[in-house]
């Protein structure tokens, strides 16, 4: 008598294996193009994820603390504006500290922590329910750059979307706009969002903020490469890359490259290239704004800011924005 052991999968398993083969198509595409590039979205396994909490503490990196000192000093009024009882959608949650931060304030009935890097997200939940046991919350695993659709479990009622740090710059403006117009379908008739919007300023400082004098940044850009090998069974050795970060004033953004040390070739599952030294891979960039261009950008999008708060220098902005009906 033969037994056969049936196997299935769940709807989760189904999920990342998409996601997997997604993410394999997609490496095998930017890795083949004329101008090899990677997603920053790759940046960001569990290492990266801790390598940029790093990045968040270097006094060169200002965006952060330049956005933190603007909640600190604002955070009431924002509370106001934004208004109590919202279902907070965190986008890149990372370890949940900045929302996490506005949760006297903000009072959420509900919190969703939304991350590429999923088990680094849940592992923050997971403290984060101890400490905030009123509050109902939600880890979702997901690549929200390309598609984002929320599932059932998120309330639908007064949708709050937390997009803060600037990383609406990663994104083409023309991108940007297609991505907040999918956040504005997914907000219903009284929704919004809270983003923080890097503005423009002198290229010194830009300069340094995404090349440090400890390297930390060069770690995180490297560590692209490692999770690559993971991904998709690569062999680039890491030694034979340096990290290139500045910023590009004719395009107004930031760029992130890797450039080969020395000559090599490297394979992939499914494809193979070769590199000449001084080659580059492009890995980020981080467009930066002026305040009436992030105004119109949202408002392109389907969204009215309500309100815009900056710092004294007026280096960063955080802006709310209410869902214009259609």
């Amino acid at each position: 008598m033969i037994n056969l052991m049936l196997t299935t999968c769940t709807s989760d398993e189904r999920q990342a294996a998409v996601a997997n083969a997604h993410d394999a198509q997609e490496l095998h595409a930017g890795l083949g193009a004329d101008d090899a590039c990677i997603s920053p979205k790759f940046l960001y396994d569990a290492l990266g994820s801790k390598l940029f909490e790093a990045i968040c503490e270097l006094p060169e990196y200002y965006p952060t603390r330049t956005e933190a000192a603007i909640f600190e000093r604002h955070g009431a009024e924002i509370a106001r504006v934004a208004g109590l009882g919202t279902t907070l959608i965190d986008l890149g949650a990372g370890n949940c500290a900045k929302a996490a931060k506005l949760f006297p304030l903000l009072q959420p009935a509900q919190y969703v922590a939304v991350d590429i890097s999923s088990e680094f997200t849940h592992d923050a939940l997971a403290r984060l329910r101890q400490r905030f046991p009123q509050i109902a919350m939600e880890a979702l695993g997901m690549d929200f750059s390309n598609r984002f659709e929320l599932p059932d479990q998120v309330r639908a009622e007064r949708r709050l979307f937390f997009y803060p740090g600037s990383s609406i710059g990663n994104f083409t403006p023309e991108d940007a706009q297609a991505f907040l117009k999918r956040l504005r379908a997914q907000c219903g008739p009284d929704g919004g969002i809270l983003i923080g919007i890097d503005l423009a300023k002198d290229k010194a400082t830009l300069d340094a903020a995404y090349d440090d004098a400890l390297g930390v940044t060069a770690a995180f850009n490297l560590n692209i490469l490692r999770h690559v090998n993971r991904l998709v069974d690569a062999d680039f050795d890491i030694r034979q890359w340096r990290h290139h970060g500045f910023y590009n004033p004719a395009r107004g953004r930031i760029e992130m490259h890797l450039e080969a040390r020395t000559p090599q070739e490297v394979h992939w599952r499914g494809g193979a290239r070769r590199f000449e030294a001084g080659d580059c891979i492009h890995t980020e960039n981080s467009y930066k704004y002026q305040q009436a261009d992030a105004i119109g950008l949202l408002e392109r999008s389907g969204f009215e800011a309500t309100r815009v708060w900056t710092d004294p220098q007026r280096w960063f902005a955080v802006i709310h924005a209410q869902a214009i009906s259609p």
